[in-house]
C-alpha cells in the first residue's frame, strides 16, 4: 500500500482555500495545528510538508519552499492587527498573540521601521494591563478588544514600507524528503478552494464566528493564496529585515524553492 503524505496546516478560516478537499483525499493525511507547532512537526518528521510561518524557514536547516500556495496579502490583511489604547508611536508594551511567529516578528519590524519604537513584547494574557495588543486570525473578528481605539494593520504597513505583498505562511518541506506528486496535490487543492469560496463560507464562517459578508471579502479581496516571484521577493526582504533586528541569524539563510512546486 502506498504511504500517505502527511500534511500539517493551521485550522484558521484563512487556510481553508489551501486545504480544500484534502481531508477526504486518500493520498494524504491532514493534521491541524496552531502555527507555532507546525515547525516541530516537520522537525520530528511527523509531516512531509507544513504550512509554516515564513520566519520559521530560518529556524530549521534543510527546508525548502513549495510554491503551491501560501497565505498573504497585498495590502490590508484584516486579521493581523495591533490594537492600542494610545497612538501607535507611543506603544511601550505590546501583548502578543504568540500563535504566529511571523506576525510577532513583523510587528517588531513595522514598529521599528515605521514608528521608531521598540516596545517590550510580552505574551498575551487577559489579565495583562498592556496598553496595546497584537491579535491574529479569527480572534480579530470574534474577540476584538474594547477600548483600543488605535489600530494598525500590519499587512498594510508592510506594503507602505516596501511596495511588496506580505506572505505570512507558505508550504514548506524538508529538502531530504521526496515529495513526489505532493506539490501538484497542494496546487490542485488551492485551485479547488478558490473555486469553492462560497461553500467554504457557508460551512465555516458561522462556527468561526465570522459574518458571511466579512468572510467573503476577507477570502476574495484581502487575502492572496498564490506564490510567485513578488511573494518570494517579499519573503527574502522580510528575512533580511528580521535579521537586522537580531530575530534570526544574519545573514539569513538563502531561500531554496522547490522547482515544479507550482
Amino acid at each position: 500500500m502506498t504511504r500517505k503524505y502527511q500534511i500539517g496546516s493551521v485550522s484558521y478560516l484563512n487556510a481553508k482555500p489551501l486545504i480544500y478537499g484534502l481531508e477526504s483525499d486518500d493520498r494524504v493525511s491532514l493534521h491541524l495545528r496552531i502555527p507555532s507547532r507546525l515547525l516541530e512537526g516537520l522537525r520530528e518528521s511527523e509531516f512531509d510538508v507544513a504550512l509554516l510561518p515564513v520566519i520559521d524557514y530560518q529556524r530549521m536547516e534543510g527546508l525548502r519552499v513549495i510554491p503551491s500556495g501560501g497565505i498573504g496579502s497585498d495590502g490590508p490583511t484584516l486579521t493581523v492587527r495591533i490594537f492600542s489604547r494610545g497612538p501607535i508611536e507611543q506603544i511601550e508594551t505590546l501583548a502578543c498573540d504568540t500563535d504566529s511567529h511571523t506576525s510577532v516578528a513583523l510587528a517588531r519590524v513595522v514598529l521599528g521601521d515605521l514608528y521608531g519604537v521598540r516596545p517590550e513584547f510580552v505574551p498575551l494574557d487577559h489579565k495583562s494591563d498592556a496598553g496595546a495588543r497584537l491579535l491574529i486570525g479569527d480572534k480579530v473578528i470574534a474577540d476584538r478588544p474594547i477600548g483600543f481605539d488605535h489600530q494598525l494593520d500590519l499587512g498594510e504597513a508592510w506594503k507602505r514600507m516596501t511596495g511588496l505583498p506580505f506572505v505570512f505562511a507558505v508550504w514548506m518541506g524538508r529538502s531530504d524528503v521526496n515529495l513526489g506528486d505532493l506539490p501538484a496535490i497542494l496546487n490542485d487543492a488551492r485551485e479547488r478552494g478558490m473555486q469553492n469560496v462560497e461553500r467554504i463560507i457557508n460551512t465555516h464562517a458561522g462556527p468561526y464566528r465570522w459574518p458571511a459578508d466579512v468572510a467573503r471579502k476577507y477570502l476574495t479581496e484581502h487575502l492572496q493564496f498564490g506564490i510567485g516571484p513578488r511573494e518570494l521577493e517579499a519573503i527574502r526582504r522580510f528575512h533580511a529585515r528580521t535579521a537586522g533586528y537580531g530575530l534570526i541569524d544574519s545573514p539569513p539563510r538563502a531561500l531554496v524553492v522547490n522547482e515544479g512546486g507550482d
